[in-house]
């Protein structure tokens, strides 16, 4: 007798380990400085954008390069609900990821008409046009961009507890509260990615990814599935955009919308991690925080460090570093892949 599975001795003993380092990670704030809460920050921010990009490109084939449109327009959600609605910053989250799923229905309608690197050009320039839309937006600062009223940042939602328990400032007060919505946001995410892979629905998705002709033979709706994905990456996108700025307190149009930062460094953290595979953007931005701690005092140097690494990377290890180790130790954090396992059979037939 066998049954169909994906569970591993390393898949459990990781879900383990998972759960273990978040319950340290809530409870970090108490015995770790501001300057290590704000990186841990920017880790999980970015942890998040590559998770929902691999989900896209390295599960779904869609190879997307204008993910910024939903960064972008998730921020400024934010903004707009705090200035012009004058909602606790928190809530507005909720409203970010609502408009970046609003904006995802008229870009899958375009962009899904194109295929390969026309449908990359197509969300790229769909991000563009929206950076120019927002940008007229006189009330949400122009051009220039806008900061959140003093009001607003000193009495957010939690903040008040936060400082009462951790005996903290204002301002590191807002950071820890970040922190940990952002880390809520990455084990949401990466969490929902690994469930939805173990499914049928991951099934489907990996067919198509890997034939669209044939996953359509075995009675795939193709299309149904390349809309949920699309607009699910979206939405989480958006969140994650107005939690960064958030955070920052400021925007602009060319930083909420910066392709480098929010879709080019993206890319690179999945490539070198390991496209297609949960743990590859996790050891990706590892790499990719460590190379920016290291490099970035030293300008253009820094881009072309990263771009020199990506094309060693993508020549001798194609599936990237994770892959590289996967491949010479059999290891698996988070197995998606089906197996058959034996069943024991208690007494004779």
């Amino acid at each position: 007798m066998y049954r169909l599975t994906t569970r591993t001795r390393a898949g459990t003993a990781t879900e383990i380990a998972v759960l273990v380092v978040i319950l340290a990670g809530l409870a970090l704030p108490a015995v770790t400085t501001r300057g290590v809460i704000q990186d841990l920050f920017f880790i999980l921010t970015m942890l998040t954008l590559a998770q929902i990009w691999n989900l896209l490109a390295g599960y779904g084939g869609l190879v997307s390069v204008g993910q910024q449109a939903f960064v972008g327009l998730g921020a400024y959600a934010l903004f707009a609900g705090v200035i012009l609605l004058d909602w606790d910053p928190v809530p507005a989250i909720l409203l970010a990821g609502l408009a970046a799923l609003v904006l995802a229905i008229p870009t899958a309608f375009f962009a899904f008409r194109l295929q390969g690197a026309y449908f990359a050009i197509g969300t790229w320039v769909i991000a563009e046009v929206t950076r120019l839309l927002v940008a007229q937006r006189k009330a949400l600062g122009g051009g220039t961009g806008i900061s959140l009223p003093r009001e607003a940042t000193s009495n957010i939602m939690g903040t008040d507890a936060i400082r009462a328990l951790f005996g903290v400032r204002e301002a590191a007060a807002r950071d820890i509260l970040a922190y940990w919505l952002a880390l809520v946001l990455a084990v949401a995410v990466t969490g929902g990615i690994y469930w939805l892979l173990r499914s049928r629905l991951g099934l489907a998705l990996a067919a198509v990814r890997d034939n669209v002709d044939a996953a359509q033979s075995v009675g795939v709706d193709v299309a149904r599935l390349k809309w949920a994905v699309f607009l699910i990456a979206a939405a989480a996108t958006g969140l994650t955009g107005a939690l960064i700025f958030l955070q920052t307190a400021r925007i602009s149009p060319d930083a909420a919308f910066a392709v480098t930062d929010w879709t080019a460094y993206v890319i690179f953290i999945v490539v070198i991690g390991g496209i297609g595979t949960i743990e590859g953007p996790i050891l990706g931005v590892l790499v990719f925080f460590a190379l920016r701690s290291a490099l970035a005092d030293y300008g253009s140097w820094y881009l072309m460090t990263l771009g020199l690494i990506a094309i060693v990377v993508m020549l001798f290890a194609p599936k990237g570093l994770w892959g590289l180790i996967s491949a010479r130790s059999g290891l698996h954090l988070f197995p998606v892949r089906r197996r058959l396992a034996g069943l024991k059979i208690e007494g004779g037939i």
